[in-house]
């Protein structure tokens, strides 16, 4: 906390690690603008996941990048020079994921494609078994392939963030021992406070620890109780997260889309698409980008240090990308 008369807090760097603009090439990149705040703001961007194919996912990414180079709001962020002179003009530093290695189509050698082009986080599996290893919806996951192996090796010779969300336990605790750098669950809760398959048990929390990694508390209604995303939720997994790894080992990541009006009616639509675990409470109550700051104020008026909400903010999520990306 700060001393008394010391003046107020220094707005910290908030670091979203990841949400969903519409996976369109003419999606309104203006959106990300929303996480603007004082102390500068890094979002990561999901640009594809299992039904893209690499060319999906080049032209949606080219597409974008033109359109963020052209709103005075936001910064393409290659390097963390680009989030540091993002945070000066207090704007918002923008980066990709993939949260699924399925657009790679099993070439390597697209790893280092995807990175040039701004893909700084990438996911083996998303939810169901594929080649690199199983899913957090699989009845068995036998863990992370040869191939699987080998793709996170390669992300940590190019500089990619390997990120266990939506793999299954097994996969993840084995991207663990497998990665020489930081593995991370860029959007996950966790599974003791609320047992949903989306979420992490406290096993994989500690080995992604160990990696020197984070766990982003995502703001997903379902993921994070009965379909409440209120900060006292939020916060909820925060604390939890924080008793079992240490305030250095834990993040803030929204998972927020942007067109989540056509993702709960895709939801109502097509109920036979998703396990009762998604659908059972509705349409889904997601965390807004404006509600962010309303964390750091609950983690103060909590007792957290200044230090803490500042690395749970976006210090520690810095601290990996400062490490990995190349």
């Amino acid at each position: 906390m700060t001393e008394e008369g010391s003046g107020p807090r220094r707005p910290s760097l908030l670091w979203e690690q990841h949400c969903c603009l519409p996976l369109r090439r003419h999606a309104d990149v203006g959106e990300l603008a929303r996480y603007r705040r004082p102390g500068g703001s890094f979002v990561s961007v999901n640009a594809g996941y299992v039904p893209h194919s690499a060319d999906d996912v080049t032209g949606l990414i080219t597409s974008w990048r033109e359109r963020i180079t052209a709103d005075h709001r936001l910064r393409l962020a290659g390097r963390l020079d680009d989030i540091e002179a993002a945070a000066r003009e207090g704007n918002v530093a923008v980066a990709f994921d993939l949260e699924d290695c399925g657009p790679l189509a099993g070439r390597l050698d697209r790893v280092r494609r995807f990175y040039d082009l701004g893909v700084r986080t990438m996911l083996p599996s998303y939810n169901n078994r594929n080649a690199a290893g199983g899913g957090c919806l699989d009845e068995v996951d036998e863990g992370l392939t040869a191939y699987g192996r080998a793709l996170v090796r390669e992300m940590n010779a190019v500089g990619m963030v390997a990120d266990g969300s939506h793999c299954g336990a097994r996969t993840g605790l084995d991207m663990c021992e497998v990665s020489e750098q930081p593995v991370i669950y860029s959007h996950s809760c966790m599974r003791s406070l609320w047992d949903h398959p989306r979420n992490i048990t406290d096993e994989q929390a500690t080995a992604c620890a160990a990696t020197g990694g984070v766990i982003g508390i995502t703001g997903v209604g379902i993921f994070l109780g009965p379909n409440d995303a209120g900060v006292d939720a939020l916060v909820r997994h925060i604390d939890y997260a924080v008793e079992l790894v240490g305030p250095g080992h834990v993040g803030v990541s929204t998972d927020y889309p942007f067109d989540h009006e056509d993702f709960n009616a895709m939801l109502e639509q097509s109920p036979e698409l998703f396990p009762d675990s998604y659908t059972r409470w509705g349409p889904i109550d997601f965390m807004p980008p404006e509600e962010l700051p309303t964390v750091e104020n609950a983690l103060l008026a909590r007792g957290y240090p200044d230090d803490a909400v500042t690395a749970i903010l976006g210090g520690n999520f810095r601290r990996v990308a400062a490490q990995v990306w190349r």
